[in-house]
């Protein structure tokens, strides 16, 4: 049973009475801006949000929203900056420094959470606290944009059709380029390998640990494990105890990503980090309009039981930000609309069902084995 929320008094903001709002924190960043632009268009009034002042109000300013500004390192600014708020849809990275804080936080004043993370550690942190959200009736909902609601759901998929799955595979395909927020949290990555999932653990792995050909939608392509979130979010949502995610790229970049297995204590050392970051920072802002329209994912998915049987499925989808933005806003709308039980912490596919991601607009599903 859902406890009440509770009814606090707004705090300081651009007025207006924000007793039932919910935030959008990280709005003026890439896939925060997109977020926000899809919630006008459904005539949705969220709350603007950020550490910088100037940027939340311009932004605010911009769309005529209502905003406040707060450091997540000030634990009473944040308490305060939540104030009021039913949820808030996290879009600050990189999360590994940015969602602790702000779970901690939704916990403490009963603001349901959701993000768009892809990063393990922080599904951990977040399930860690599954029991303390239920006690408090909020919802943590991490992953809610390609990062990780295709795959998940797709996973879920595959288990509904063979119950006694024991591997699980993943792969995927992405056009467009990234984000500057993506490629930052890639590079903090580097420096920690790669993961999977055996006999139910998480391993840590070497970078580029194994490379496999997959046929995407669009052809067959090359590619290399990656740490992606659904090592960690595939075993709750599925129960499946192996689990492999890859991504398709270049060869030559294979290659490349395989070569810094010899340097990876080089790269968690925090004047590595910060210069790589400071060269993203300057070369990256994230798929234009036009390229994000031209551009779409691919997805491959496929389990396997004790006894040899397969079953596989590939999904096509827009633009992984695009998706994200609606897929982020949906899930949000359910949450707030309070569309049954749902406090503690959920993946994608637990929370809106395994055949959520085929409601999602341009996303084909095609059962291929």
């Amino acid at each position: 049973m859902i406890h009440p929320f509770p009814k606090m008094s707004a705090c300081a903001d651009n007025g207006g009475n924000v007793a039932d709002a919910w935030m959008v924190y990280g709005a003026y960043g890439y896939t925060g801006r997109l977020i926000l632009k899809k919630a006008i268009a459904a005539g949705l009034k969220p709350l603007v949000a950020g550490r910088d002042p100037d940027r939340t109000a311009a932004l605010a300013l911009e769309f005529g929203l209502r905003h406040r500004s707060f450091d997540l390192a000030d634990v009473q600014a944040l308490r305060r900056g939540l104030d009021g708020m039913r949820a808030v849809l996290h879009c600050a990275g990189p999360f590994s420094a940015t969602a602790a804080p702000m779970i901690t936080a939704c916990l403490q004043v009963g603001t349901h959470y959701l993000d768009i993370t892809g990063e393990i550690d922080v599904f951990a942190f977040a399930h860690a606290n599954d029991s303390a959200a239920r006690k408090h009736g909020i919802a943590l909902v991490p992953g809610v944009g390609f990062d990780v609601v295709p795959t998940d759901c797709l996973a879920a998929l595959l288990k509904r059709d063979l119950p006694d799955a024991t591997e699980l595979t993943l792969a995927f395909d992405a056009e467009g380029g990234p984000s500057r927020g993506t490629a930052l949290t890639s590079i903090e990555g580097l420096g920690k390998g790669g993961r999977v999932r055996r006999d139910g653990h998480m391993l840590t792995v070497p970078l580029g640990y194994k490379k496999r050909e997959f046929a995407f939608p669009r052809g067959n392509r090359q590619t290399v494990t990656i740490p992606w979130g659904d090592v960690y979010t595939a075993f709750v949502s599925t129960g499946i105890p192996n689990i492999e995610v890859y991504m398709a790229l270049p060869p030559r970049a294979i290659q490349g990503l395989r070569r810094l297995r010899w340097l990876a204590p080089l790269l968690s050392l925090p004047p590595v980090q910060w210069l790589l970051k400071r060269r993203i920072e300057a070369q990256i802002q994230g798929p234009s309009e036009s390229r994000r329209g031209e551009s779409h994912a691919y997805i491959y998915g496929e389990v396997r039981n004790p006894r040899g049987e397969v079953r596989a499925a590939t999904l096509s989808t827009p633009n992984g930000y695009d998706l994200t933005a609606e897929a982020a806003l949906r899930i949000t709308r359910y949450v707030l609309d309070d569309q049954g039980p749902h406090a503690g912490f959920y993946t994608p596919s637990l929370l809106m069902g395994a055949d959520f991601v085929k409601q999602l607009s341009g996303v084909r599903y095609v059962r291929v084995r």
